[in-house]
């Protein structure tokens, strides 16, 4: 509920129909000779101009890159405080069942590879990994759909209702529309992938490090408070090197489960977005999705951790 608004925002910068993409316009200030870029949004005000001239008069002036703050503070004006609450409802429905088979598939998966091959190697670590963002991206991608076009809806009165949503969806392409983006999230799988080789080896590090500066020795059935810390910074690193490597999967994810036909396949959705808007595009969001997904998954990791200890048999 709280990182709500970063999630509605970081989704819309990640489209091509949210009105943050307008085309910039230059304001040239009276007291210097230089042109200052400023973006072209309603509610935007700029504190000192003289003149405007369109961005097509001056193609070769950087793109303005417009701060959380500004563009939170463009939904609120022009959609109200509920505006940044949008896909809520399946939000808070999707994320247990999500994290429940994610972890579920992964220390199952874990368990029985660790049965057959070298225990705990990189290699058990990404086909568990594999297994867990399959079984968690099959079964909950119809709610993060319908969470998505939730969330693209920009309209202040008569907003797009959850049960409007779902109907529209069915009536247009049946039960198939639901599943519509499922390829970028099956290419995600290797963020999950590098997340939790990552993650896996810092982890066994960092227990080592902490455990034998302490006691002198390790064993790994011992759990100090402290060591649910390291496994949180372990999900921290983890994370934002996964995120930085594979997060283009994400914008393709929205571009194809917004309204339309003018995205239709994964990589023709990466081609595309490259070409018209600049590889730069393929990185729209990030770091919204920082400011959200980094802390996140290091309280995830510090939880998981602290109660698949505390229900173990020790």
């Amino acid at each position: 509920m709280v990182t709500c608004p970063l999630e509605v925002l970081k989704t819309r910068l990640q489209s091509s129909v949210a009105t943050f993409h307008s085309s910039p316009v230059y304001v040239t200030s009276p007291v210097s000779t230089h042109t200052i870029a400023s973006p072209n949004l309603v509610g935007l005000r700029p504190q000192s101009c003289n003149t405007l001239e369109l961005s097509n008069m001056m193609p070769n002036r950087p793109r303005v890159s417009l701060g959380i703050y500004v563009c939170l503070r463009h939904i609120v004006e022009t959609e109200g405080l509920r505006g940044l609450f949008k896909g809520l409802g399946p939000n808070l429905v999707g994320v247990a069942p999500s994290r429940a088979l994610y972890f579920f598939a992964y220390a199952n998966m874990k368990s029985k590879l660790n049965a057959i091959l070298a225990p705990d190697t990189p290699l058990v670590h990404i086909f568990s990994a594999l297994a867990a963002g399959f079984t968690s991206s099959t079964a909950t991608n119809p709610i993060w759909f319908v969470k998505t076009r939730l969330q693209l809806d920009q309209k202040k009165d008569n907003s797009l209702r959850c049960r409007d949503c779902v109907r529209n969806i069915y009536q247009q392409n049946g039960l198939r529309g639901f599943y519509k983006g499922i390829t970028a999230s099956y290419f995600g799988m290797t963020e999950t992938v590098i997340h939790f080789v990552i993650y896996e080896a810092l982890k066994s590090r960092f227990l080592a490090y902490n455990n034998q500066t302490k006691s002198g020795s390790y064993t790994n059935n011992e759990r100090k408070l402290s060591d649910f810390f390291y496994c949180m910074l372990s999900g921290a690193i983890s994370k934002t090197c996964a995120t930085c490597i594979a997060y283009p999967h994400e914008v393709a994810r929205t571009r194809l489960r917004q309204e339309g036909q003018k995205y239709r396949s994964f990589f023709q959705t990466l081609i595309l977005v490259a070409h018209e808007e600049g590889l730069q595009a393929l990185y729209r969001g990030l770091a919204t999705q920082f400011v959200r997904q980094i802390p996140n998954t290091a309280i995830v990791m510090f939880t998981y951790e602290l109660v698949v200890y505390k229900l173990s048999d020790r």
